[in-house]
């Protein structure tokens, strides 16, 4: 059973930045297409980024264009989301997710997800 682990997540001030990563604890990444979800309070899951395995493909959520930025590190099994000139919306859990395609993370789908991370977006 692959198993996630996020960290990163906490409270920063409104246009700061934080960069969250996800690790496995038993198996490697290879192969496997890494992306990252986000659930505020009383919403729906919200797709925010996925790579693939050789970071050809980068899919990203509209809400989040040009402000996150997904990458992986093959040889240490990581994956991570660069997040900048963060807004309070951005607050929410921050969950990673493996699977063998980008586009099933990207449909909101995956094989395994973590526990989540949250961040707060809050002067």
């Amino acid at each position: 059973q692959l198993q996630l682990v996020e960290s990163g997540g906490g409270k920063v001030q409104p246009g700061g930045s934080l960069t969250l990563s996800c690790r496995t604890s038993q198996y490697t990444l290879e192969y496997y297409a890494i992306g990252w979800f986000r659930q505020a309070p009383g919403k729906e899951r919200e797709f925010v980024a996925a790579m693939s395995w050789s970071g050809g493909v980068i899919l990203c959520g509209d809400s989040v264009k040009g402000r996150f930025t997904i990458s992986r590190d093959n040889a240490k099994s990581m994956g991570y989301l660069q997040m900048t000139r963060l807004k309070p919306d951005h607050s929410a859990v921050y969950y990673c997710v493996v699977d063998p395609a980008s586009s099933t993370i990207a449909a909101g789908r995956g094989d395994y997800w973590g526990q989540g991370t949250q961040v707060t977006v809050s002067s």
